[in-house]
C-alpha cells in the first residue's frame, strides 16, 4: 500500500519518519509493505530525509496521483483540506486525517462521499493525540451502551490551569499564557485553545461515536478559561477541588448534553491528577463501567502514532468489511435533541465581591433561596476597602435558576464587579 502525505509540519514529518523508520515492524503487523509514494508540502522538513521520494509543492497532486492508495491530510484548516479530502475520495483513495475541525464541521459530507466511493476515512489522530480514544469507544466498547464521557482534551488549557495552580504561584492567566507560547504549547493566536473551540470540535466527534448521533458542532455549549483567576483556583482548593477545563457529554431521557467549560473536579478524582499538556478521557459504559484513557495529546510522535495506526487499519481492512465511520450504521444514527445549557442540572461555585456590612449575606441568601438554590459551602474573606470576597458552593440546581439568581445578585448595589461561576463536575 502506497501512502501520499499532504503537509510536512509537526504531524506530517512525524508520520513520514514513523512510516519509513518503523517499516519492518509495521510489515510484521500488517503482512504487507507500506511505503511513502509522494509528499506534498510547501517546503521540506529538516528532520525528514526525502531522498528518492517524489515531492510536490501542490498537495492536490497527491490526491489525484494514481500511485497513491491512501492520502494523509495533515495540512489543517477546513477550506483547502475539505477540497483535498473530497478530491482524494473522488479518485478512489482512502483518507487519514488529524483534522478535528474538518470532521466536526464537515464530517457528514465527507463520510457520504466516502460511502459512495467505497473508501475509508479515519481520524483517530484528530482527538487526544496518541491516545487511541476513537478505537476504544467505537470498537473496544462497541458492546456497551455509553452513558457519559468527560475529558481533558486540550493540552494548552490544561497546562495553563496546572501552572496557575502551583503552590505559591501568583501568575495569572495572561502571564502563564505567554509562558506557554514561549514553550511552544500555545499558538501566537491561542483563541481556539483557550476559548474551548478546539475541545468543542473534539467533543463533537466523541459524542457522535459514543451515542450514535449526528455530528452537531453548531449545538455545543462552549466556554473557555480566560476568566479563571488564581483567586478562584485558590478558593476551589480550599473547598477540595481542582479547576479543569472539561469536555462533557451525557445521554439522558431529555437528549444529549454537549458542553465544554471550566469545572471544579474533586482533588481525589483521577481527572484532577492530569497535569501539564497531558490529555485524559473518562468513559462511563454500561458493562465495562468507567474507564480512563491517558496520554500525550499532541506532538509529532504521539499524533503520528495515531495517524499511522489508521493507515495500518485501512490496510488490514482492505477488501473486507469496514467499521462504520462513526461506529454506527449511517442509517441508524439517531437525531436526539441536544439538551439546552439552561436545562442542565448541577452544583456550581459562585464568587463575588460584596460590601462587608450587616444584612448583605442575608440578602444574598434570600435571593438564592427565592430561586430554589441552597448553599452547601460558603467562604468569606476580607477584600479591600470594606468589601469581602464571598464564595458559595450550591447543591444541585437548574442552570436557568442560577442564571436568574446571578442576574438579580448583579443588580444589588452591594455587589461589586462581575460574578464568577464555575460549574462542578459530577463524575
Amino acid at each position: 500500500m502506497r501512502v501520499g502525505i499532504c503537509g510536512l509540519g509537526t504531524v506530517g514529518s512525524g508520520s513520514y519518519n514513523l512510516i519509513t523508520g518503523n517499516r519492518d515492524e509495521i510489515r510484521r503487523r500488517v503482512g504487507r509493505d507500506i511505503s511513502v509514494a509522494q509528499v506534498g508540502c510547501r517546503r521540506d522538513h529538516p528532520d525528514c530525509d526525502l531522498t528518492g521520494v517524489d515531492v510536490t509543492r501542490n498537495v492536490f497532486d497527491v490526491a489525484s496521483n494514481p500511485d497513491v492508495d491512501i492520502v494523509l491530510e495533515l495540512i489543517g484548516g477546513t477550506t483547502d483540506a475539505l477540497d483535498l479530502v473530497l478530491q482524494a475520495i473522488s479518485h478512489g483513495k482512502h483518507v487519514v486525517t488529524a483534522n478535528k475541525a474538518l470532521i466536526a464541521e464537515h464530517g457528514p459530507e465527507i463520510f457520504a462521499a466516502a460511502d459512495d466511493a467505497g473508501v475509508q476515512v479515519c481520524y483517530e489522530a484528530a482527538i487526544a493525540g496518541g491516545i487511541p480514544i476513537v478505537k476504544a469507544v467505537r470498537e473496544g466498547l462497541a458492546a456497551n451502551t455509553i452513558d457519559w464521557l468527560a475529558g481533558i482534551i486540550n493540552g494548552t488549557s490544561n497546562y495553563i490551569l496546572t501552572e496557575m495552580s502551583q503552590p505559591g504561584s501568583n501568575l495569572g492567566f495572561e502571564a502563564v499564557l505567554k509562558e506557554a507560547q514561549a514553550l511552544g504549547y500555545a499558538e501566537a493566536d491561542p483563541t481556539f485553545d483557550v476559548e474551548g473551540i478546539d475541545a468543542a470540535h473534539k467533543l463533537t466527534i466523541l459524542s457522535s461515536i459514543a451515542f450514535g448521533v449526528p455530528l452537531r458542532f453548531d449545538a455545543i455549549y462552549t466556554e473557555g478559561i480566560s476568566r479563571i483567576t488564581t483567586r478562584d483556583i485558590g478558593y476551589a482548593s480550599e473547598l477540595g477541588y481542582a479547576v479543569r477545563h472539561l469536555g462533557l457529554t451525557r445521554r439522558s431521557a431529555a437528549g444529549v448534553e454537549l458542553r465544554v467549560h471550566p469545572c471544579l473536579v474533586s482533588r481525589q478524582h483521577m481527572l484532577a491528577q492530569v497535569n501539564g499538556v497531558m490529555n485524559a478521557v473518562m468513559v462511563g459504559a454500561s458493562a465495562a463501567g468507567p474507564t480512563l484513557y491517558y496520554g500525550a495529546g499532541a506532538g509529532a510522535g504521539p499524533t503520528a502514532s495515531s495517524v499511522v495506526a489508521d493507515v495500518i487499519d485501512i490496510v488490514r481492512r482492505s477488501g473486507a468489511g469496514q467499521v462504520p465511520n462513526l461506529g454506527f450504521q449511517t442509517q441508524s444514527l439517531q437525531d436526539c435533541p441536544i439538551v439546552a445549557m439552561e436545562d442542565i442540572v448541577g452544583s456550581v461555585y459562585l464568587r463575588m465581591v460584596a460590601a462587608d456590612k450587616p444584612g448583605v449575606m442575608a440578602r444574598i441568601s434570600s435571593i438564592l433561596s427565592s430561586h430554589d438554590i441552597s448553599i452547601e459551602a460558603l467562604i468569606q474573606k476580607d477584600a479591600r476597602g470594606g468589601d469581602a470576597y464571598v464564595v458559595i458552593v450550591t447543591n444541585d440546581v437548574l442552570e436557568k435558576s442560577v442564571n436568574s439568581a446571578m442576574a438579580e445578585l448583579a443588580s444589588l448595589e452591594e455587589i461589586r464587579g462581575d460574578l464568577v461561576r464555575i460549574r462542578i463536575a459530577a463524575l
